[in-house]
């Protein structure tokens, strides 16, 4: 199993304000589907409640103490109970939330960040700061605010060293 993050932050790590993300870039949707299409994907159940659905052509896993079951999805009850799932197998996809994030970075192998050229001064969801000393930008690609996407972003991917 390899652990991968997938992940869109604003300048000051925002990633979520009052249970929804905070910009639209269709870039970011098309990619994320791209990346992840075919994956298993892990999400708290805050996450999953803000997108209202399973995505299709991944295998949906919700990290929740307080929901047994939801329909279209696995749930489990920790990051233990997905690191010890054998049945995991290949990359999988962790797409959030905050406390997700924060549970499953010292695990990741792999994160594509699209960094979202704007500040959001009233967040509550953020992601960690990746440390300088554990990841290696290994490569970028800069585009444009256009009309479907509203700030200039950057898709940038790194990986442990």
């Amino acid at each position: 199993m390899e652990i991968s993050i997938i992940v869109a932050t604003s300048k000051n790590n925002v990633i979520g304000r009052d249970g929804g993300i905070p910009w639209h870039l269709s870039a970011d949707l098309k990619r994320f589907k791209a990346l992840t299409t075919g994956h298993p994907i892990v999400m708290g159940r805050r996450t999953f409640e803000s997108i209202g659905r399973p995505l299709p052509g991944r295998r949906n896993i919700v990290i929740s103490n307080s929901v047994n079951a939801i329909e279209g999805c696995d749930v489990i009850k920790s990051v233990d109970d997905l690191l010890n799932d054998k049945s995991l197998d290949g990359m999988i996809f962790i797409i959030g939330g905050g406390e997700i994030y924060k549970q499953f970075l010292p695990y990741a192998k792999k994160v594509y960040l699209t960094e979202v050229e704007t500040e959001i001064a009233d967040g509550d969801t953020f992601f960690p700061e990746l440390n300088p000393m554990e990841w290696i930008e290994v490569g970028r690609e800069s585009h444009e605010a256009d009309e479907k996407n509203d700030f200039n972003y950057s898709f940038v991917d790194y990986e442990r060293f």
